[in-house]
């Protein structure tokens, strides 16, 4: 696929800086992904950190008022912390809208009581340690699918390969998607495709990656990538809204995360977070519109994924064991 909708939109500045004679180097048309999402379009939306059921009525109640198209939430406390009453909710709200609702799965290494992690090298992450905290992520995936939640947000590779086996096999939906976690995401071309090949359908590059670097990954795998264009503060707290066209330009098929800077962490998430919570929901649906007006104006608003699309199309995997 040629990329004609970015190459024709207006980079920031551009004709002011022009009249200035400061003309902005043209665009190499070589760095641009060919790659779009399997039921078409270069670009979809995700609101992260939509905690439970309130969390989530305040997103689509400012998503409607603001007129912000969204393709997926995500939660990021963890299936456990939900009841079935809750999943549920949030299971049949999202539906109503076709909205793909993603849940974080099981133990990890930050919360248990392994050591490691609150050292200076952070020790293992993220990352399911031992077999229990393995077999609690499997619990999470076939209780949160068996309640209908058709996304699983993971953090560990040996994770990732075990929900991949676990849908081949017909434990988990064929249909269930497998979002790679921030925590966890890769940084160069090599480490994206491994992560592809174990049963990846979007994978979130830490918000620091070059353009350059997203050109690089596109150039060896065309599974979807997730991108906070404004990522909370442990996550660094970059804000690459003014970015937004060129990212999509270089890393599509990318969903577009609008996180929140200078804000603190809510995971894992109860009541007594609530109204920090609810806030800070309602504000990231308002980044997105920031964000959407930003390429409206730059003429790079175009190909948009259809809304209530959710696969990723076909994607490169490891042979799984007989």
């Amino acid at each position: 696929m040629t990329d004609t909708t970015a190459s024709a939109a207006r980079r920031p500045g551009e004709q002011a800086l022009a009249a200035l004679g400061l003309d902005v180097p043209a665009l190499d048309p070589s760095d641009a992904s060919p790659h779009t999402f399997g039921g078409g379009g270069r670009w979809r939306t995700e609101v992260p950190s939509v905690e439970g059921p309130e969390a989530l009525g305040v997103v689509l109640k400012e998503a409607s008022r603001l007129d912000v198209p969204i393709h997926r939430v995500s939660q990021g406390s963890g299936v456990w912390m939900l009841t079935d009453a809750e999943i549920t909710e949030m299971v049949e709200a999202t539906a109503e809208r076709d909205i793909e609702l993603c849940l974080f799965t099981g133990p990890r290494g930050t919360w248990d009581i392994g050591g490691s992690t609150r050292t200076d090298s952070k020790g293992g992450g993220l990352r399911a340690r031992g077999h229990d905290a393995v077999a609690g992520c499997v619990e999470d995936a076939v209780r949160a699918t068996e309640l209908g939640v058709q996304c699983l947000l993971v953090a560990d590779e040996g994770v990732l390969w075990t929900l991949h086996r676990a849908r081949v096999a017909g434990i988990i939906p064929a249909d269930t998607t497998l979002k790679v976690s921030a925590l966890i995401g890769p940084v160069n071309p090599s480490a994206y495709a491994v992560y592809e090949n174990l049963g990846g359908d979007s994978i979130n590059v830490p918000s620091d990656l070059t353009l350059d670097h997203l050109t690089e990954i596109r150039r060896v795998s065309a599974a979807p990538m997730d991108m906070y264009i404004e990522a909370p503060d442990d996550l660094g707290g970059y804000v690459r809204m003014y970015e937004v066209a060129e990212l999509i330009r270089r890393g599509a098929p990318l969903y577009l995360k609008f996180g929140l800077s200078k804000a603190p962490g809510i995971y894992p998430y109860g009541n007594h977070m609530r109204d920090l919570t609810l806030s800070t929901a309602k504000e990231r649906v308002r980044r997105g519109r920031l964000a959407l007006d930003l390429l409206a104006r730059h003429g790079a608003d175009g190909d948009m994924a259809p809304l209530g699309s959710r696969l990723p199309g076909p994607l490169k995997r490891f042979e799984t064991p007989a």
